[in-house]
């Protein structure tokens, strides 16, 4: 049974202007233990709505779930009561949100939100929680802990914040750990560092990741298996060596095109995938991606949903006609 199960997720928001607007559009996708599955795509195709869904942390009154169900060690989580919520976050399932300076209160040590963990999540008393925290610190490579836990987030590097954020998700030993962009602003070196410290500490407790990026380069070095999202919905999932070899979707091969190549001739233009992705408010009823597919969609395949199937082991794609090569 895996540990986690998305099964035909779909997630609004309710606008004064366009009413109900559908973010994350029928997604199905499943994490086994151990494993480590990527999510890509462009900004706003709906990778973080999908992992705020599955921790219902959904900016309210506007968010909602409105279909589906995640089932997370066979329990389903949508309709789920407060406490148990209460018990699965930060416990069970941990998360590292983007941009860990905002995430981060700034009027607050470092040690009282990191030790703040302990102390709702278990029974420690605050100098347990303290020697935890500091204990914890150390694991994700900060020097000297004890004086970082006096320290405010302004007085460290944007490196050491992520690692912050990385002890918080992580102090009890979560069974997942969603990492939502955990190296965006951070240079080339600091990012390694940041993928290296999740990969030993995945390997060292035995929990699921679900990485959520926009890098190609991070999926291909860290995942076991790749979910690509596009206008909110699934246009392709497989292994990541299946889907970097053989790419079936016509956006999956845009996006890898987009990537420089050390054999590439010097100041060759880049490829691009033409177009922007559509407004929530104007979304094709059919093949989200038919507004900018190299191919030229009928008005069947503008406004049919292409079926989703599994084309091979382990290997879906959506199966636009105009799209699915």
């Amino acid at each position: 049974m895996p540990l986690l199960e998305v099964c035909d997720l779909s997630t609004a928001f309710d606008s004064e202007d366009h009413g109900r607007l559908v973010a994350v559009d029928g997604v199905s996708f499943e994490v086994e233990r151990g494993m480590t599955l990527g999510l890509v795509g462009e900004s706003g195709c709906g990778k973080s709505v999908t992992a705020l869904s599955v921790t219902q942390l959904l900016p309210q009154p506007a968010g909602k779930i409105v279909g589906g169900s995640i089932r997370f060690k066979d329990r389903n989580l949508v309709g789920a009561s407060a406490e148990t919520l209460y018990d699965v976050r930060g416990d069970e399932i941990g998360m590292i949100f983007q941009e860990p300076m905002t995430a981060l209160n700034p009027v607050q040590r470092i040690g009282k939100q990191v030790s703040e963990v302990f102390l709702l999540h278990t029974e420690m008393s605050k100098a347990e929680a303290w020697r935890a925290s500091v204990e914890v610190l150390s694991k994700v490579g900060i020097p000297a802990p004890e004086i970082r836990m006096t320290e405010y987030p302004h007085q460290l590097s944007g490196g050491m914040r992520q690692r912050v954020m990385i002890a918080m998700a992580l102090g009890c030993k979560p069974d997942l750990l969603i990492a939502d962009e955990p190296t965006t602003a951070l240079d080339v070196t600091v990012q390694a560092q940041i993928l290296d410290l999740m990969k030993s500490l995945q390997a060292e407790m035995g929990m699921a990741i679900i990485l959520i990026t926009h890098d190609l380069g991070v999926i291909a070095e860290t995942c076991d298996e790749v979910v690509v999202m596009y206008a909110g919905r699934i246009v392709e999932r497989a292994p990541v060596k299946e889907l970097f070899a053989h790419p079936r979707h016509a956006y999956t091969r845009g996006l890898l095109r987009s990537i420089p190549r050390l054999d590439q001739e010097r100041k060759t233009r880049l490829p691009i995938i033409e177009g922007n992705v559509p407004a929530l408010e104007a979304m094709p009823t059919g093949c989200r991606f038919s507004t900018r597919a190299p191919k030229t969609h009928d008005e069947a395949a503008r406004t049919v949903r292409p079926p989703y199937e599994e084309i091979s082991p382990g290997h879906w794609v959506e199966k636009c006609p105009f799209c699915f090569e």
